[in-house]
């Protein structure tokens, strides 16, 4: 409908801002080499069209003429499709640019790249989206951990406990016919109840190889929102060949993630022998590896050193890695041995790990 190639549908007429759509998704698009080996667009000539869009040019009128939606879906294509990288690089850009996830990946793929002043402009980037996801988290993890709901009332006038059935029940006497509505006189509350919480530990080790961008932001989250809860003692550590415990700056996850450094190789070996030697009590411990299981060292010692963290009691959780979308992305075969040598073995949103961290530490 938009484009170069679609010119001939539209008998070469568009209103102003169909061309501004058209222009500003060939100035994307347009870069495809595969539209020109498969015929559909030919080499372009000079002419007396609009001036070349710089990238703040090209920002600043998506901006103006999509949807939100749309936007998002544009800059993602740029950044990690064509590698604009001035998209997160070019301060100018990062001034005026709205921070969604796309754009925290990109500025963690391409960090090295910056000077120190870019950084500190990129830096606002990650501080907004990680913000919004530890928002969106914590409810969650207070939800986990804030206690089942008991039967007996409350004198804590609190809007997560108000008993909607009890209050209705008690209040049908005072039901007005006319407005067809019940008056509450009398509002009730559950309690909650709370059990003693003994130290757990969580033990996370985190790939942080390239393709695993996505899973170390959501563990980053993750692991800030646990931090200093009741009952739990926290440990990051991010691996590729290498193993760097990031523990102190669990409580920031922005700080961490602005250490991570993505890419490189991955031995999954080295990260949970340095992770089985922290563990103070076997059975008071969940030990969370993940990866997308992809070895680079030796498998079969792997299994092995899984297996033996079951053996001595310590619940061992292999999450496959998720994308943005929650899609998980594994090496099928390994997942299965782990599995084998009695380790949970699956894929958990953020808040679905929260939770199952919250049923074991309550129990």
């Amino acid at each position: 409908m938009l484009g170069e190639p679609a010119s001939a549908l539209n008998d070469g007429e568009m209103s102003g801002e169909g061309k501004a759509r058209s222009a500003a998704l060939d100035w994307l698009y347009g870069r495809d080499e595969g539209l020109r080996k498969r015929g559909i667009r030919g080499g372009k000539e000079g002419g007396d069209g609009a001036s070349v869009l710089t990238t703040v040019d090209w920002l600043n009128e998506i901006n103006r003429l999509f949807p939100k939606e749309t936007i998002e879906r544009l800059q993602k294509d740029a950044v990690e499709k064509y590698q604009i990288h001035d998209v997160v690089t070019n301060p100018a850009v990062l001034e005026t640019i709205t921070p969604n996830q796309t754009l925290l990946k990109a500025v963690l793929q391409t960090k090295h790249l910056m000077n120190p002043e870019v950084l500190r402009l990129a830096r606002r980037i990650v501080e907004a989206v990680v913000r919004d996801l530890m928002e969106k988290l914590k409810a969650q993890v207070r939800t986990s951990f804030s206690g089942s709901r008991s039967r007996r009332p409350s004198r804590f006038q609190q809007a997560r406990n108000f008993d909607v059935r009890r209050t209705i029940r008690d209040n049908l006497g005072h039901y007005q016919p006319d407005e067809r509505r019940v008056l509450i006189e009398t509002p009730y509350f559950f309690s909650r109840t709370r059990r003693h919480l003994d130290t757990w530990q969580v033990i996370l080790l985190v790939d942080q190889s390239g393709s695993m961008t996505d899973s170390v932001i959501h563990s980053a989250v993750t692991a800030g929102c646990l931090w200093g809860l009741p009952g739990i003692k926290t440990h990051l550590v991010a691996f590729d060949t290498e193993v760097v415990d990031l523990t102190s700056d669990v409580e920031d996850p922005v700080e961490m993630l602005m250490k991570v450094q993505l890419g490189g190789g991955t031995n999954i070996t080295r990260a949970v022998e340095y992770g089985a030697g922290l563990i103070e009590q076997p059975r008071r411990t969940i030990f969370v590896l993940v990866s997308d299981f992809y070895e680079g060292g030796d498998p079969g010692h792997l299994v092995r050193l899984i297996g033996n963290l079951v053996d001595q009691g310590t619940k061992v959780f292999c999450l496959a890695a998720l994308d943005a979308d929650a899609n998980p992305d594994y090496d099928a075969h390994t997942a299965q041995r782990f599995a084998n040598a009695g380790a949970a073995v699956g894929a958990m949103t953020p808040g679905e790990l929260a939770a199952f961290i919250a049923e074991h530490v309550n129990r």
